[in-house]
């Protein structure tokens, strides 16, 4: 039950989404005609991340599993796993042109250019019933 409590207590509330797991920590910036969100995610690989765009959230999620083995003389072995986990979902304050999101990793860092939509000239006209 105890093991439950912790789970749970891990997700938490912020301005800009929902964190889970370790601390993320993001920056959310406005361009005029693009958002740009950079994310902290030190000793992660590039194959350990996932970017998700789904309507107005952008999903961040980094998993890293690491096995040490270690066999000295005698009877001894030791071995030892960690996972690290970290996911962020960050609600975007307008639609963007998901076609053009791009992302790049370098030395931990990493950003998402997310583009804003152009709003669609002369609109649709919609027939009242």
């Amino acid at each position: 039950m105890s093991e439950q409590f912790d789970q749970s207590s891990r997700w938490k509330e912020t301005p800009f989404g929902v964190e889970s797991g370790e601390s993320m920590s993001i920056d959310l910036e406005d361009r005029d005609d693009e958002f740009v969100v950079t994310a902290d995610l030190p000793g992660f690989d590039k194959d350990d991340i996932d970017v998700q765009l789904t309507d107005d959230t952008l999903e961040i999620h980094a998993d890293h599993e690491e096995e040490h083995e270690e066999e000295q003389e005698g009877r001894y072995i030791r071995q030892e796993r960690t996972r690290r986990s970290m996911s962020r979902s960050i609600r975007l304050p307008e639609a963007v042109d998901k076609s053009e999101v791009t992302a790049e990793y370098d030395n931990g860092v990493l950003t998402v250019t997310l583009p804003k939509a152009t709003p669609s000239e002369g609109g649709e006209q919609v027939e009242i019933e």
